[in-house]
């Protein structure tokens, strides 16, 4: 999908953890394009963060740092790309409470995403609210900086109708648009899996950070899984299915010879040592300038605060504006505090 210039574009990660190649396949790639001719906030959801660390909240500061040494590395610009703290902006969470006067419980549990989600994780009608209220949550946040283009996967296209309908509701009691509606931006690129062909996941050991050793990355290549079939070098094999073609498809620059590996395979005469021997030299290369940025960026952890709490703060002038527009439609009144007031 091309992107015309002049979007405001809504994005982020919750900080699990560093981040990965499936990271930059999927859509940190993406971004740097983004960056030089749209204005673009990253979100850095911390909060959201919370529920995926169960047991490890404490490390969820120092995984904000990690995420955001690693959007230097691969070349996100603070001066072109904001990059913001989501629990230091309260008005996302004030925007979420007049928002959820607006959505039914019924049309939440409607939501596919939600649906699938709560029958994985087997809370029947023992839903935690804010679970249920998470697609909310988030129309706060892609509302809240007047978001025109959310880049997300598929699986994520009932939260942007879901902000959308939120979008449209405010405009109804209002009797003219308050807020822009927005756009998804779907990824072109395919998921990329993980060394063992499961979904790459910090959590499973399976991915290759952005910071990753060259001794991490050439046990990570080894351990690929490639065609179980192909025993002999003069076996034809499977592309499809195979994980170093599809890190070859993702980081390999020469298009036209990984198209000639593919053909070499199938037809047998092509070894897996040789194909991994070559993506372990692509990814080498790829990974080296931004483990270097990466270890200059985390080594100075005060720098990373700035630029957090510099975007953070600029993030807050246009979400205020926000919820000053819609506590306006409610008709709610704007007190300012009184200076003489003391207690």
């Amino acid at each position: 999908m091309a992107v015309p210039a002049g979007e405001v574009i809504l994005t982020g990660d919750r900080p699990t953890g560093p981040l990965h190649l499936g990271h930059y396949a999927g859509s940190l790639r993406s971004r740097l394009a983004l960056q030089a001719a749209n204005s673009m906030t990253l979100l850095v959801a911390d909060l959201q963060a919370l529920t995926d660390n169960a047991g490890r909240q404490l490390d969820v500061p120092q995984n904000v740092l990690e995420v955001v040494a690693d959007y230097l590395a691969i070349g996100i610009d603070p001066s072109r790309t904001v990059i913001a703290l989501q629990s230091a902006i309260p008005e996302l969470a004030e925007l979420t409470i007049h928002y959820l006067n607006l959505v039914t419980v019924a049309r939440l549990e409607r939501n596919p995403t939600v649906r699938e989600e709560i029958e994985l994780r087997g809370f029947r009608r023992d839903i935690p609210a804010g679970f249920l209220a998470y697609p909310v949550s988030q129309a706060a946040d892609i509302t809240a900086f007047r978001a025109t283009l959310v880049p997300v996967g598929s699986d994520q296209l009932p939260m942007i109708e879901q902000a959308n309908e939120i979008a449209r509701r405010l405009a109804h009691i209002a009797g003219a648009p308050v807020l822009p509606e927005c756009r998804a931006l779907l990824s072109g690129t395919p998921r990329l899996p993980g060394v063992d062909g499961r979904k790459a996941s910090k959590s499973l050991g399976n991915a290759i950070a952005l910071g990753a050793r060259p001794e991490e990355i050439r046990r990570a290549v080894q351990a690929m899984y490639t065609d179980p079939d192909h025993l002999r070098v003069s076996d034809p094999g499977k592309v499809e299915g195979n994980v170093v073609f599809a890190y070859l498809d993702a980081f390999d620059p020469d298009r036209q010879e990984v198209g000639e590996l593919k053909a070499r395979y199938r037809r047998g005469g092509l070894g897996d040592s040789a194909l991994k021997h070559r993506l372990d030299g692509v990814l080498q290369a790829l990974i080296e300038p931004i483990r270097g940025r990466r270890e200059e960026a985390i080594a100075d952890p005060a720098g990373l605060m700035e630029i957090i709490r510099d975007g953070t703060e600029r993030s807050r002038e246009v979400a205020a504006g926000v919820l000053a527009d819609v506590r306006a439609v409610f008709r709610l009144p704007t007190l300012k505090r009184n200076p003489e007031r003391r207690g």
